[in-house]
């Protein structure tokens, strides 16, 4: 979709509707902060060092800015990375790399019936009124274009990820069968030096295996499916050929980052690791620069076009967590990138940005172990299992999206204290499915239960009084929730009703693949917390990315895209791949709009 040649300068108070109130009193945060952090005024700024001048200056060397930076590129603009950690990837390479984006190529190639009404309808139900439809629009419009212009300028191709639901399949316009897609396996020597300075993944892939995001649902399962022995087989076959090859096989967020920066290096975009982001540079309104610290100097870089912040969220900033969001919470149970403190939407505040959504995250049970938190899918999903509040009582869908069994805690946590909640689980859960990376019957590690990440009991009462629950009230919940699970019908709270609560469950087990009852001794119960692979509250962005004041004008020559902008996706989450997807493709709208506007 081609973008409007409308100068990215001028300022349009009809461009995007005012932001509310809160908004507002973002932005005046924002100005306090600013005063009272000392950072370089115009003034200052200007007499740093010139570390050079390009047409687009990128912040940050996650999905978001690396799309950005190539697309900018590849439209003839001079461009720079300037990347906070001393890798580059972010929290993308972090990740499993899922992309959610309505009628992309790969998808239709693959026969699924998606069509922009559909995607229109499903998205405006998800999201409702809390993001503009135009901006709704510009995603769904350049989603696909940005795929292709992704597979034609770098390396990456996709696989579909069949099979994985929409979040909400049962929504008018949601796809049962699924729209998310992910990397396909990369050869990680196309990068040569560069592979090095690659953002670790967050969990290792198995020794030996290349494994991509839509196996780890059969791999649970390969020790009681015959389909998910052959998925193992097919992982480690893969894994031998790369290595008989000499290859150096990335999947998921691994492919992704490497994929992207394989295209940087192919259109000779540098990427500056190691200098983190002090403040945006402005002249007359305008913001024109960004000042950097680079081998403890602060210097300047300017950008004669716009620069686009892709800095990443503050799931890392303790500060503003405390600020922004509902208690408890803190820095220790997210697995974003830990660079990501808030710098981009900070600078992007001090430049006069409206603020929207800094109260929420891209939000999932996790369990606090010692080493990191884990983020938990397949394991509060799998029958057998159930999740129970103080009270030693359930309190929600076990199998919803992971975003919304987060927000009912939060939501009930001030009168029903379910923070930490607990997973329960059985020696048959444990004899069926892999846990993490601990293969069925075999022990947890040490370290989970003297950190009180797990408990373990021969009864239920003895769990229960080691968790600090009611023996009385475990033992009444565990009892309903098997009569449930043996009828196979959850008429609590619905575990099973929709098609996704299936997708990370066990077919074997009926007639409900989500339920299945807890009977065999030890008991086990991993504890809770309100875990996220992000923040997702940030600047305000209009329908081209550009970066809106608390009056809805537009900030000239800033533009933002993912986890450092306010998601399109609201409060709530569309499917597999809603973070990254959105990251990309505003990364790409912002670099067309700024060479149609150059």
């Amino acid at each position: 979709m081609p973008m409007s040649a409308d100068p990215v300068r001028r300022t349009e108070s009809s461009s995007a509707p005012g932001p509310s109130r809160r908004h507002v009193l973002g932005a005046a945060t924002g100005a306090g902060l600013a005063l009272a952090a000392g950072l370089p005024g115009v003034t200052e700024a200007a007499d740093l060092p010139l570390l050079g001048t390009y047409d687009v200056v990128v912040i940050g060397s996650g999905a978001a800015g690396m799309t950005a930076a190539l697309t900018a590129a590849k439209q003839g603009l001079s461009c720079v990375v300037v990347e906070k950690a001393a890798t580059f990837g972010g929290s993308a390479a972090r990740s499993g790399a899922g992309i959610w984006i309505p009628n992309n190529p790969v998808i239709l190639a693959a026969g699924v019936l998606d069509t922009p009404a559909k995607a229109a309808m499903y998205l405006s139900a998800v999201v409702g009124p809390d993001v503009s439809a135009d901006r709704q629009q510009a995603f769904l419009g350049h989603g696909p274009a940005m795929i292709s212009f992704v597979m034609a300028n770098s390396p990456l191709r996709f696989r579909w990820m069949e099979g994985y639901s929409d979040y909400y399949p049962e929504l008018p316009g949601g796809l049962p069968n699924g729209r998310s897609i992910e990397p396909d396996q990369l050869d990680g020597n196309i990068l040569g030096a560069e592979l090095a300075h690659l953002n670790p993944s967050y969990m290792t892939v198995p020794s030996g295996m290349v494994v991509f995001s839509a196996d780890y649902k059969w791999l649970t399962l390969s020790a009681v499916s015959a389909k998910g022995a052959a998925v193992a087989t097919e992982c480690l076959a893969r894994g031998t050929k790369a290595a008989l090859l000499g290859q150096k096989p990335l999947t998921m967020g691994q492919s992704l980052a490497a994929g992207l920066r394989a295209g940087l290096l192919a259109a000779q975009v540098p990427v500056w690791l190691n200098t983190p982001l002090s403040d945006l540079y402005m002249e007359n309104g305008a913001v024109t620069g960004a000042v950097v610290t680079q081998n403890g100097t602060s210097g300047l870089v300017r950008a004669r076009c716009g620069v686009i912040v892709g800095s990443g969220g503050f799931e890392h900033n303790a500060a503003m967590r405390a600020q922004y969001q509902r208690q408890p919470i803190g820095t220790a149970w997210t697995v974003g990138a830990k660079e990501n403190t808030g710098d981009g939407i900070r600078a992007g505040e001090r430049a006069g940005a409206a603020l929207d959504l800094m109260d929420d995250a891209w939000w999932g049970p996790a369990i606090p172990l010692p080493d990191q938190p884990y983020f938990c899918l397949a394991e509060r999903t799998l029958p057998g299992g159930l999740l129970v509040d103080a009270a030693g009582a359930r309190f929600v869908n076990e199998g919803a999206p992971y975003s919304d069994v987060v927000h009912t805690m939060y939501e009930r946590n001030a009168t029903a204290p379910d923070i930490p909640a607990w997973l329960i689980v059985d020696q048959n859960y444990r004899n069926r499915y892999l846990f993490k990376d601990v293969v069925p019957t075999f022990t947890f590690p040490d370290a989970w239960y003297t950190s009180g990440a797990a408990c373990k009991a021969w009864t239920l009462d003895a769990l229960a009084a080691a968790i600090g629950v009611p023996a009385a009230a475990l033992r009444t919940t565990v009892n309903r929730f098997n009569g449930l699970a043996r009828n196979g019908k959850d008429t609590d709270f619905h575990r099973g009703d929709s098609v996704y609560d299936h997708y990370y469950t066990d077919p074997a087990i009926l007639p409900n693949s989500c339920l299945a009852p807890l009977w065999l001794a030890p008991y086990y119960a991993f504890k809770i917390v309100p875990g996220d692979l992000g923040t997702k509250g940030g600047l305000c962005t209009d329908a081209r990315a550009r970066v809106l004041r608390a009056d809805g004008s537009v900030i000239p020559g800033l533009y933002a895209a993912g986890n450092a902008s306010a998601a399109v996706m609201g409060h709530s989450y569309a499917g597999a791949g809603s973070t990254i997807g959105p990251a990309m493709t505003f990364g790409y709208i912002a670099a067309l709009d700024i060479a149609a506007t150059a």
